[in-house]
């Protein structure tokens, strides 16, 4: 259904201890159609705010740009990803992160908004809740600059083992926050102004 680029926000390479993203997939059995999700399905659960971006067309690095990414651009949306590791107590390297499908576990997504210039991701602030609690926020800026920056990688790094990101698909471009910890009960919320919400209740 799509791809995930992580650890490309400071708070997330500095709780990881790594200096670069990793990225994997998302299946279809990984996207929350509901606002309650059962936490047994999880390892060691953490949430964290994203955009994800809908593809109008394809993109194959190796030079694929911010301006290239956006031109392909059709929707964005609110993301709320639930990111879970096999790894105990979340103690990874890089290369675990990369053999656990970058730590990928569900997503919920908001309403899909069509994208236009007057969006101006980089400038928008991500706030996250727990139990109806803000915890968190986050500027567009902290995902590499931009999240279509980390798009644009995550196509350039695909074009090494001679693939493209394909219209249809979407990607989770980086969380705008440090991931934070859920537990049986927790309900989460994920705004980003501009865009929208997106809920997940854990049971």
């Amino acid at each position: 259904m799509g791809r995930k680029v992580g650890l490309t926000s400071e708070p997330m390479q500095t709780l990881l201890g790594v200096n670069e993203p990793d990225f994997g997939y998302i299946l279809d059995s990984m996207i929350v159609g509901t606002d309650t999700v059962e936490i047994e399905r999880f390892c060691a659960p953490r949430v964290e705010p994203e955009i994800a971006f809908l593809l109008s067309r394809p993109l194959r690095g190796p030079h694929v740009d911010i301006e290239d990414v956006y031109a392909a651009t059709e929707f964005v949306a609110v993301a709320l990803e639930v990111v879970d590791s096999r790894v105990a107590d979340w103690k990874l390297t890089l290369p675990d992160t990369v053999a656990d499908n970058a730590s990928s576990g569900a997503v919920v997504l908001g309403e899909w908004v069509p994208y236009s210039a007057e969006l101006n991701l980089s400038q928008m602030v991500a706030t996250l809740e727990l139990n109806g609690e803000q915890i968190d926020t986050g500027v567009g800026r902290a995902v590499m600059g931009d999240p279509a920056a980390a798009v644009a990688w995550l196509a350039n790094t695909l074009a090494r083992f001679d693939t493209e990101l394909t219209h249809g698909q979407f990607v989770m471009s980086g969380a705008f926050t440090a991931a934070a910890r859920v537990s049986r009960g927790d309900v989460v919320t994920a705004e980003i102004s501009g865009l929208g919400a997106a809920s997940l209740a854990f049971r």
